[in-house]
């Protein structure tokens, strides 16, 4: 076999390599991403709903969390105060949650063990926030951060993310993950972007509309689930169709009508918009 050739399988096998990992990579950020949207939807919906429903109940919340059923059904539960373990109020949604509940249970309940260790993540996630020792978070102004706990066979995590209290704008970054163990003890703090942008819905420019936005990434190569998340919750407000992440060596592209994601090398991409260039 010449030399030549012997390359030319090599170059074929670290390209199909390549490949499968980051279809690996796709795969995984695209499916949690989807995951934190449906526990951050609902949650959304069943606020609202007991804002207005159980408006003689708004002083005694502890707190609000959102999870997946044996079902697939997305229950958003609301917990005392004083007694975490005592549930107010259980919304049960559609596996993606519309914004009527299937059903609402108002009964008085014990929280289950799932919901417990999901309240105990959530309240340390929340206290380590309030405290905020080392000054680990950071804060703007009309933000807020919405905290999602999250429990998938042995890993135990809260999502933070800041949200915008100003109508009209998209914020991305400034966002967090923490870790616990089977005691619900943080073992991990990590912070996901480096700084929070802000995106308008759209461009206020019909002549001019935006299709596209993008950011770059220091900390990871590809883009984060928490992207995603936040792009899936906007989707339907926002003009643009498409979000970039640009990373070291790496370009995630997340198109937010498919709801679909694409990730390549950053070598690929740059061909790709020279042959693009060329054909214009």
């Amino acid at each position: 076999m010449s030399n030549m050739k012997r390359w030319g399988i090599i170059l074929i096998l670290v390209f199909n390599l390549t490949s499968l990992l980051l279809g690996q990579e796709t795969k995984s950020v695209l499916e949690e991403g989807k995951l934190l949207f449906r526990l951050e939807k609902a949650s959304w919906y069943g606020t609202d709903d007991f804002l207005a429903r159980f408006s003689n109940k708004r002083d005694s919340i502890g707190g609000y969390l959102s999870y997946v059923n044996e079902n697939d059904q997305v229950v958003n539960i609301f917990f005392n105060r004083d007694q975490p373990s005592h549930i107010f109020v259980r919304y049960y949604f559609d596996s993606l949650p519309g914004n009527k509940p299937v059903e609402i249970d108002s009964l008085d309940h014990t929280a289950s063990q799932l919901e417990n260790d999901l309240i105990a993540i959530r309240q340390d996630a929340s206290r380590q926030i309030l405290e905020n020792p080392d000054k680990f978070f950071s804060f703007y102004e009309n933000t807020a951060m919405n905290l999602i706990p999250l429990i998938e066979g042995d890993k135990r995590k809260v999502f933070i993310l800041t949200a915008s209290e100003i109508p009209h704008v998209v914020m991305i970054g400034n966002d967090y993950l923490l870790t616990y163990n089977h005691d619900n003890k943080l073992i991990k703090k990590e912070q996901l972007h480096i700084s929070l942008l802000r995106y308008p819905y759209t461009s206020g420019d019909p002549e001019n509309k935006m299709s596209t936005t993008y950011h770059t990434h220091v900390i990871s190569d590809y883009i984060n689930s928490t992207d995603i998340c936040t792009l899936l919750l906007y989707k339907d407000f926002v003009e643009w169709k498409q979000h970039h992440v640009i990373g070291k060596k790496h370009v995630s592209i997340f198109d937010l009508e498919k709801e679909d994601l694409v990730i390549m090398t950053k070598k690929a991409w740059n061909k790709l918009n020279k042959l693009q260039r060329k054909k214009k």
